[in-house]
Parts: C-alpha cells; sequence; structure tokens
C-alpha cells in the first residue's frame, strides 16, 4: 500500500517554517532568514519514503496584511488550506499564542482536511512550559494532533512524520524519487538572491525588493551556469544602499547568492547582478502580477 498526498505548512511569520521544510526535503530549498515575511510564494518540497510520498508546500507567514504586497503573499497562503490533504500549522513554543496566531486559527474554518499542529523551537523552552501551550490551542481548535518539535536540532519530526504519512490516502507516487521539488532552478537562484538580500540590508529595504532572473544559460561541457538578474527596489535611496559604496554591497551580496547556488546546483556560477528602480512596485497590481506575487 502506497501513500502519497500534499500537506500544506502554515503559520505566522518567522515560526520557523522554511526551517522545517528544508530539514524535511533534504536540501535548502525554501530561503531562511531571522525577518519575518521571508517567503513570499508557495513553494513545493517532496519527501519520499519507501511506501510514501509528502508532498509539502511552505507558504508565506499567515498575518494581518495591510499592502497589496502583504494581500498577495496571505492569500498564497489563504488558497492552499483548502487545496491540499493535510494541513500542517506551525507554531513557536517560546511566544505566547498572539494576534496572528489566532488569525490563522479562523483561517482553518476553511480547511476541509485534517489539521496537525507541530510547536517548533522546543529547544529554547522548558518542558513544563510546554503543557499549557498544548491546552490552549487544543482549546482553540480540534488538531488531529499535537508534536513538540525543533526544527533545527531534529527533534521529534521522525514522529511527525509517521503520522502525517498515517493521514494520508491511498495513491501512487506523483514525482519521480530523485528530485526534490518542483521550483525551477531560475525560481530557486532569484530566491537565493533575495535571502542574501534579506541577511545583509535593514529596516524597509527587503520588503522593497523583488528579484528577477534575466538570463540563465547552462554549459554542460564546462559545467558553468551563467545568470543575469535584476534587483528591483521603489527608490533611488534604496538603490544606492543595495549597491553600496564603490559596488561593495552588491558585490557581497553576489559572492553569498552564487556560493548557495553552486552547493546546489552543483556547478561553478557566473552571477551577474543589476539593481533597477521600479517606483512603488509592492502597491501595483500589475508590478506584482510581471513579479509573479499575483495571478
Amino acid at each position: 500500500m502506497f501513500k502519497s498526498g500534499f500537506i500544506a505548512i502554515l503559520g505566522r511569520p518567522n515560526v520557523g517554517k522554511s526551517t522545517f521544510f528544508n530539514a524535511i526535503v533534504g536540501d535548502k530549498i525554501s530561503i531562511v532568514a531571522n525577518k519575518p515575511q521571508t517567503t513570499r510564494n508557495r513553494i513545493t518540497g517532496i519527501k519520499n519514503l519507501p511506501d510514501a510520498q509528502l508532498i509539502f508546500l511552505d507558504t508565506p507567514g499567515m498575518h494581518k496584511p495591510k499592502t497589496p504586497l502583504n494581500r498577495a503573499m496571505v492569500q498564497a497562503a489563504q488558497d492552499t488550506i483548502g487545496d491540499t490533504d493535510l494541513v500542517l500549522v506551525i507554531v513557536e513554543a517560546d511566544s505566547a499564542i498572539g494576534p496572528h496566531d489566532l488569525f490563522l486559527i479562523e483561517a482553518l474554518a476553511a480547511a476541509h482536511a485534517p489539521v496537525f499542529l507541530a510547536i517548533n523551537k522546543i529547544d529554547r523552552v522548558e518542558k513544563p512550559s510546554l503543557l499549557p501551550l498544548i491546552d490552549q490551542y487544543s482549546r482553540l481548535y480540534d488538531f488531529a494532533g499535537i508534536f513538540p518539535i525543533s526544527a533545527l536540532k531534529g527533534n521529534g519530526i521522525d514522529e511527525l512524520l509517521s503520522c502525517l504519512k498515517e493521514a494520508l490516502p491511498e495513491g501512487p507516487q506523483l514525482f519521480p524519487d530523485d528530485i526534490a521539488t518542483d521550483a525551477t532552478e531560475r525560481f530557486i537562484a532569484g530566491e537565493f538572491i533575495r535571502e542574501q538580500i534579506t541577511l545583509m540590508t535593514s529596516q524597509e529595504i527587503p520588503y522593497v525588493t523583488a528579484v528577477t532572473i534575466d538570463a540563465f544559460k547552462e554549459d554542460e561541457e564546462k559545467n558553468l551556469i551563467r545568470i543575469s538578474a535584476t534587483i528591483h527596489v521603489e527608490k533611488d535611496s534604496q538603490k544606492a544602499i543595495m549597491i553600496g559604496k564603490q559596488g561593495a554591497m552588491l558585490k557581497k551580496i553576489g559572492t553569498q547568492a552564487r556560493l548557495s547556488m553552486e552547493k546546489l546546483f552543483g556547478a561553478k556560477v557566473f552571477l551577474e547582478l543589476f539593481v533597477r528602480v521600479k517606483k512603488d512596485w509592492t502597491s501595483s497590481d500589475k508590478m506584482l502580477r510581471e513579479f509573479g506575487l499575483i495571478k
């Protein structure tokens, strides 16, 4: 008997969804940064087991949106809720239940599938503090199971996976067993660039930045990939910050992004970056659509 199905990963910003996603998949596919709202698109990751295929969908953080960009991100997550075989909600063990968590619980009304809860970052708290938190969440929603985990340390992951597998329906293998994601290399390259921007810049810069891949050419004989990408910002002042003094910031971003790409792609990467101003793009439906953030 083989089981397969889609599992939505939901949670408010910065609870460790992408860390969990990468740990399950075994490759760095979804970008990770200690800043909220890092993930913008729904990303697919595939966990292959001898008798099952678990297809995880990493989604943007659920929060009450205030801008067109944030609304697009939250909509991407909400659209996933009623569209999968299982739902996995991730919360933090070291954080009290807040408005964003309650907003997410309300959104679960659209779920037509069993919903599991993973309480992440248990490595940061003492065990006795978990019991009241488990009790509070169990009163808010009838979860199919509640699992304390540490995505970073790997604690509780095997038990969670086992229960998710058991809850999946019988079905065929949906993806080849030698791939970890259906995301294109172009998409991943753009995400790696955006990850370094998020890590290296501050204040509003990560949130007003979009990346497009202009060219992606593979030279198999030389085991080389040539990538040309554009970083879009909203203002000239942001462009100046992104480039940095004598181009230092742009070079630093490019170097670190290139190293991440080479590790995943298994090839040398030549990366060329440009910075352009797209005024107020985060408030423009046309630009959000052009950057692939809304349909």
